[in-house]
């Protein structure tokens, strides 16, 4: 962990006339401007509207096509973000914290970040009441060694472990962006655009892995995880 508070800077796609490739072109800005020394370490956080974000190796795939026509029928914009990863949804139930920082080698401490990150934001949503733990699960969609799961209270949920942060990073010369997708509630959209897409994409998704904080810990809110990361980064100061 580094020392001091990054510059913030919140937002609400959810609520306004906000694109999602605009959204992620707003991170690659972001990012740019850390790389540049225009602006310094810098924490976003903001609730997007319904978007489903393809990764780079996704558009290669012979069922991409289909694949976005599957998430326009359930209302969800197709985007193809930079940073690694396969498709993974997001909505107004979601909240997207993206953290930039310069780094001079920002490659040197790539895997670490992810395993930073990982703990970081599980020991948070502990702190809410979710049994949270570190790792992936079988079946997961846009699946990473370092998503952030929940283990249901014994006969609570259906099946077993919930997915409910996803993580990726983007490293360039000069800085690093590390976003992350924390699906707070209303699990079922994206438990539904994600089958049809990964269908289409062809490629392995067990629907009982996506969920939502809310499954777990019934009225949580966007709000509320919001202020508990914010309270984290006050605390500690910048991760990675």
């Amino acid at each position: 962990m580094g020392s001091g508070l990054p510059d913030s800077e919140a937002g609400d796609a959810a609520a306004g006339d906000v694109h999602a490739a605009a959204e992620l072109s707003r991170a690659a800005e972001l990012l740019d401007e850390v790389k540049r020394g225009v602006r310094g370490g810098t924490l976003r956080l903001y609730r997007p509207r319904p978007t489903m974000a393809f990764g780079q190796r996704d558009t290669r795939l012979p069922g991409f096509e289909a694949a976005r026509a599957a998430s326009l029928a359930h209302g969800f914009e197709p985007v193809v973000r930079k940073a690694g990863g396969r498709a993974a949804a997001y909505h107004e139930g979601t909240l997207i914290v993206d953290h930039i920082e310069p780094a001079r080698e920002a490659m040197v401490h790539h895997r670490r970040r992810f395993e930073v990150f990982g703990e970081v934001y599980a020991e948070v949503l502990r702190g809410l009441g979710v049994d949270a733990r570190v790792g992936e699960i079988p079946g997961e969609y846009c699946p990473g060694e370092f998503s952030v799961h929940g283990v249901p209270a014994p006969g609570t949920v259906p099946g077993s472990r919930l997915k409910l942060v996803g993580t990726a990073q983007r490293v360039v010369s000069g800085a690093w962006l590390f976003s992350s997708v924390f699906v707070v509630s209303h699990a079922a959209p994206v438990r539904s655009v994600l089958t049809d897409v990964y269908r289409a994409l062809e490629l392995p998704f067990d629907p009982a892995t996506a969920g939502a904080l809310d499954d777990l810990v019934p009225g949580l809110g966007v709000g509320e995880v919001e202020q508990a990361l914010l309270s984290m980064y006050r605390e500690h100061g910048a991760l990675g």
